[in-house]
């Protein structure tokens, strides 16, 4: 997994480039990315699975700010991002959330 950011010169935000790479994917029909910026919706961010089975999404950030988020498989499987910022501890799931910061 990987996050790619970019920095817009004419925007106070940052282009952020979500990827889940196709072995972490596995036979994922469908990925979206849910966080703080989508108000934790499940559908509200799919991403565009590629030929090689991998996904990927875009997403403008506004800069100087940290958001949570995690990937939805399916519908079924949440996966953290291995190259994330950090990592946070969610009392919903019980789990530990991605952090990306820009």
């Amino acid at each position: 997994m990987s996050i790619e950011k970019k920095y817009l010169k004419t925007k106070n935000v940052c282009r952020t480039t979500f990827r889940i790479p196709s072995d972490a994917a596995g036979e994922a029909k469908t990925a979206f990315l849910v966080g703080e910026f989508n108000d934790w919706s499940m559908h509200a961010t799919p991403m565009k699975r590629l030929k090689d089975g991998s996904f990927k999404v875009e997403v403008d950030l506004p800069v100087e700010a940290s958001y949570q988020f995690r990937y939805l498989l399916d519908d079924d499987r949440w996966e953290n991002d291995w190259n994330a910022d950090t990592y946070c501890y969610s009392e919903f799931g019980n789990c530990e959330n991605s952090v990306v910061e820009v």
